[in-house]
């Protein structure tokens, strides 16, 4: 299904959710956005349903990734972020990990490059001693009005860092996963409506989608469970960052709920296939969308 921002009548009133703003690359700051995202619900204590464990987040310094650190350490895991350069954004992040009690390992650099992701593998394990969830969260997106703009180079990198990365990040650390670990993964409701100017994206989440099928078949065996979140449209810095105004002035209006999703009403749902409670949950796709389409 096509998405369509200019089908609007006279009678229908757009909320102009999200100023114009700036962001200087991808895949955004945080921290200079307007307005700032919301990463934590108040109402969210947590009951220790990670008590002890240790996860691995890539994008983990802000957006969603960031709720989902705050999410884990309410919940008593430690968490290891991997990020790209937004130093200031995992700092804010791992000072706010550890207010919670918790540990919170920042390490910077491209999951586009599998020895990084050994790396990122490695520190987790000094720093923790284990790994019991990994988090397959980064990723970057490159509005192009058709395909024929989109070059040999920007193809290579959307894939390189939404789905190559994941391969490499899970292929580095199956080694220390046990009987009872997860791994979760970030779709999008791209996968399944496609969306006219993110090809290349939509293609990964697509990718990401069947990616999570077929490796749960490969792991259920061992005792680890595979399966992925497939957020609708979310404020986080990617958004402002790689799409024009006119996307996320009025984001979410296509929604049942008539707008975007903030990135802290997405972290339960990875607490949720992280833990027991989603014990016979294995290689599904949760779609937290609004309603914006149904999924499959």
């Amino acid at each position: 299904m096509q998405k369509n921002f200019g089908s609007y009548t006279k009678c229908e009133e757009i909320p102009i959710a999200h100023p114009p703003q700036y962001q200087p690359q991808q895949p955004g700051i945080e921290s200079i956005m307007i307005p700032r995202p919301i990463s934590e619900k108040p109402s969210y204590t947590g009951s220790g349903k990670l008590l002890g464990k240790a996860a691995i987040i890539t994008g983990g310094d802000s957006g969603i990734g960031r709720a989902v650190a705050y999410a884990f350490a309410k919940e008593g895991a430690d968490i290891a972020i991997a990020y790209y350069n937004e130093h200031g954004d995992a700092k804010e992040t791992q000072s706010r990990v550890e207010q919670l009690g918790r540990r919170c390992l920042t390490i910077a650099g491209d999951i586009g490059d599998e020895d990084f992701c050994h790396s990122v593998v490695e520190q987790t394990m000094r720093s923790f001693g284990r790994i019991d969830t990994v988090i397959n969260n980064a990723a970057v997106q490159f509005y192009q009005t058709s395909i024929e703009c989109i070059t040999r180079e920007q193809l290579e990198l959307t894939f390189r860092t939404n789905i190559f990365a994941m391969f490499y990040l899970v292929k580095a650390a199956l080694p220390y996963l046990k009987p009872g670990s997860t791994i979760i993964n970030t779709s999008s409701e791209t996968a399944t409506e496609g969306f006219r100017d993110l090809i290349d994206y939509s293609a990964t989440k697509g990718a990401i989608t069947t990616f999570t099928r077929s490796l749960s078949l490969s792991l259920t065996e061992r005792g680890i469970r595979v399966n992925a979140v497939a957020p609708g449209t979310t404020w986080t810095p990617l958004i402002p960052a790689s799409l024009p105004p006119k996307y996320y002035m009025s984001s979410g209006y296509d929604s049942l709920l008539k707008r975007s999703a903030q990135p802290a009403e997405l972290a339960p749902a990875y607490v949720y296939l992280a833990s027991d409670d989603s014990s016979y949950v294995v290689g599904q796709v949760i779609h937290v969308n609004g309603g914006s389409s149904f999924g499959s």
